[in-house]
């Protein structure tokens, strides 16, 4: 039996659906059972199991407009999280002073929640050359394994 694992991704420009996207796949063939769920309210995802939350930085360092109420009802209602262990990737451009911001304060607050994070933080420069998609599916597995184990 697949282990669910919800993608929850905030994106502008759609970088962060494009991830999430190519890492179901290698998700699907690891024994999880993806759901990709862009820009969804709070409600709309269990408060069990794992998460991935994808998220781009928008502005000065803010959560996206299509995932903000996302965040503001964590910030808002502090759900009880203690039953989710998340992994995140984060989008953004070093030129900026708050890089990959939006996935910082994600962080925090799933902590504040009970959430457990799982693994490294990946934060994907716009700078670099890559693909942000090669990038995340190189990080995945490592990932994968350290989720798998917990």
């Amino acid at each position: 039996m697949s282990t669910p694992i919800t993608l929850i991704t905030g994106s502008s420009l759609g970088n962060a659906e494009y991830v999430a996207e190519s890492l179901e796949p290698f998700l699907a063939n690891s024994g999880f059972n993806p759901e990709i769920k862009h820009g969804p309210e709070l409600a709309e995802v269990p408060k069990v199991g794992f998460w991935l939350i994808i998220c781009s930085t928008h502005g000065a360092g803010d959560v996206p407009d299509n995932l903000l109420p996302w965040i503001n009802d964590i910030i808002d209602s502090s759900p009880e999280l203690s039953q989710v262990k998340f992994g995140v990737i984060g989008l953004g451009s070093s030129d900026y002073d708050l890089f990959c911001g939006a996935i910082d304060t994600i962080i925090q607050e799933l902590l504040r929640c009970g959430a457990t994070k799982i693994g490294e933080t990946l934060k994907i420069d716009a700078l670099d050359d890559r693909l942000p998609e090669e990038i995340a599916q190189a990080w995945i597995e490592e990932w994968i394994d350290i989720a798998q184990s917990n």
